[in-house]
């Protein structure tokens, strides 16, 4: 375990380094079982998961993988990463950035892509009417990988959503927008490679800041 500012300490949570919520003395801060982490210090949002769920930061990724590992499906495989692997080591993969974007949340609403493969690229900006910027980041997910037309081929998808992320690779319970997951989640069966990487918004990654301008372009545009 390594103790970062007062009141947070790095731990792991399935194979991802979160910070976790502790008290004056370093222990963790346990309410009904369950524990405050979050994926960077900076952000608004928090989030609470089972204690027996955390891992010390120095566990090896052999051992995480142990602990966290589910029982495959027999044809398809989703993977879910949280960073991306070299290009050199898949250049044939299909990249999706997905944005959404509200004026109000809730609000005008709309949600930008940009899909990659090869040399080739489509940007998508569309209006999605009065929703919540949840919404909208789902929707946008939902969009991309629907316009995939070979679930075959690797896919990566770049979201900046820890809502997203959390719901489609953490197995989070939805307690609203329940058929906008369900739909995704069906969605994703389809494919034999699929991997979702969180990355930080507006930090300079090139495709997520085309998606994020997008999002917000859809905006002004008639739903």
């Amino acid at each position: 375990m390594t103790t970062g500012d007062s009141g947070w300490m790095r731990m792991r949570f399935k194979q991802n380094k979160v910070w976790v919520a502790v008290d004056s003395e370093g222990k963790i801060q346990i309410n009904k079982g369950k524990v405050l982490i979050k994926y960077q210090k900076e952000q608004d949002y928090e989030y609470r998961v089972h204690e027996t769920d955390l891992l010390p930061l120095d566990t090896e990724p052999g051992e995480v993988a142990a602990k966290t590992s589910r029982k495959p499906r027999e044809t398809r495989k989703t993977v879910i990463a949280s960073s991306d692997p070299p290009d050199s080591e898949d250049p044939d993969c299909i990249r999706i950035y997905a944005d959404g974007a509200s004026s109000g949340n809730p609000g005008p609403s709309g949600i930008g892509v940009l899909l990659r493969y090869r040399e080739h690229e489509k940007e998508i900006s569309r209006n999605i009417g009065l929703g919540t910027n949840n919404i909208a980041e789902l929707e946008a997910i939902r969009t991309g990988l629907l316009e995939v037309k070979n679930p075959d081929l690797p896919v990566r998808v770049y979201t900046d959503s820890g809502y997203a992320y959390g719901l489609l690779t953490l197995g989070w319970k939805a307690k609203k927008n329940t058929e906008l997951v369900s739909n995704i989640r069906m969605l994703m069966k389809r494919f034999k490679s699929l991997t979702f990487i969180k990355v930080k918004g507006h930090s300079g990654i090139e495709g997520n800041e085309r998606a994020d301008k997008l999002a917000t372009s859809a905006i002004l545009q008639k739903a």
